[in-house]
């Protein structure tokens, strides 16, 4: 109760940011739309509003529906106007009921605001540490009979672990190291080779494509990111101290690392919402299976966290940076003389509006974002401002 109270405050401050801000209603928008499985908010109010992200401002509930923002299949959204400003309604539809053996109301899942498939893996998954946090971690020594990869039963030596007998840990695999300014890089496969950046051949199925950009000397590590593999539990303790794999997404090998299991839990609750003031600097840094630019629904890493007031429903208008070009115009290339003045004649074009992210997931350092709507791919390094900036 206390935690649906506590949502329904964040609801109404939320929309009481947004309102402050004009919505856009599109001028196409339908008169009504009929939910149906496989929608997202994001995009039921992509068909009605200009910039879906304020999507909380409009949203009006109706009395017989306990909490607006949870849409199901079958239920008809329209726009009305009450007050004079636009307001999104929501008249429940029926629920679906099939026979077997007897009648039962088939039970409803909310639609979620973004898909969450796309997102699932990076929530369950993965977390990034910060280089504090990374120093000293228990590590996997050797495994069962001296064995190069260990499954389901088998046995596996860690050093540095304090733990008790029968007590359960994360076995975790360095992925990548992300630096401020730089971008991303593969993880090599011993803790002591990270620092130095050697690395070793590309995991199968690697997720990040954007690779390390040398734009600055010896750049500050922003996290390491970490997967989860598997879990072992103690069974025998001293140095080493014995696992037995429980069983994961992958063997386990030398040099992989121990963490507590993860606690973290997913609010499906994702409301978006802007950042009071966007601080310079902020950009991203990494893009999933996506050499030339992430698209609709692919994920983005950002090089901002909870240091830097990132919250969970952040949306960012991501813009590509205006190149700095000569003036061949006025200055000509061909001539000395010309050369000479052209280092003193250069023009910055416009940085260019690519699309909006969300984000979903928030470490110390960086964060994880989902591209959503735009007009051109992200790439790394485009520049991050208020999502009402557009042009």
């Amino acid at each position: 109760m206390i935690k649906k109270i506590f949502h329904l405050i964040l609801v109404a401050m939320l929309a009481g940011t947004a309102m402050a801000q004009d919505v856009s209603v599109r001028a196409d928008h339908p008169d009504e739309y009929v939910v149906v499985k496989g929608d997202t908010l994001w995009d039921i109010s992509g068909k009605f509003l200009e910039q879906p992200w304020q999507w909380p401002a409009i949203w009006h509930a109706n009395p017989q529906i306990e909490n607006p923002h949870l849409i199901y299949p079958g239920d008809r959204i329209s726009l009305v106007y009450i007050d004079g400003k636009p307001r999104l309604v929501v008249n429940g539809g029926k629920p679906t009921v099939r026979l077997s053996p007897g009648i039962r109301k088939e039970p409803r899942e909310a639609i979620p605001p973004i898909e969450w498939d796309a997102i699932k893996n990076f929530v369950t998954n993965a977390r990034v540490l910060t280089p504090g946090s990374f120093s000293d971690l228990p590590y996997v020594v050797a495994n069962e009979s001296q064995r190069q990869l260990a499954g389901r039963k088998d046995l596996t030596y860690v050093r540095g672990l304090d733990g008790r007998l029968g007590e359960e840990f994360a076995i975790v695999r360095m992925r990548h190291i992300y630096y401020d300014d730089n971008g991303i890089m593969r993880a090599g496969k011993h803790r002591r080779y990270a620092e130095h950046l050697r690395l070793e051949q590309e995991y199968p199925g690697d997720i990040w494509d954007a690779t390390l950009s040398w734009r600055r000397k010896d750049p500050p590590v922003l996290g390491y990111e970490f997967w989860d593999i598997a879990v072992g539990r103690i069974v025998k303790l001293g140095d080493p101290v014995t696992l037995e794999i429980q069983g994961g997404r992958t063997e386990t090998k030398v040099g992989d690392f121990i963490l507590p299991i993860d606690d973290y839990v997913h609010d499906p609750q994702l409301l978006p919402h802007a950042m009071d003031s966007v601080p310079e600097g902020m950009e991203v840094i990494a893009l999933t299976q996506a050499n030339y630019g992430a698209g609709h629904y692919q994920i983005v890493a950002i090089n901002a966290g909870k240091n830097q007031g990132v919250e969970r429903g952040h949306v960012f208008s991501a813009f590509r940076p205006g190149k700095r070009i000569q003036d061949e115009v006025k200055y000509p290339t061909g001539s000395w003389e010309d050369q000479k003045t052209l280092n003193y004649d250069k023009v910055t074009l416009p940085d260019q509006y690519s699309a909006h992210i969300l984000v979903f997931r928030v470490f110390d350092e960086v964060s994880y974002a989902m591209t959503m709507n735009g007009e051109r791919p992200v790439r790394q390094f485009d520049k991050l401002k208020h999502p009402d900036e557009t042009i």
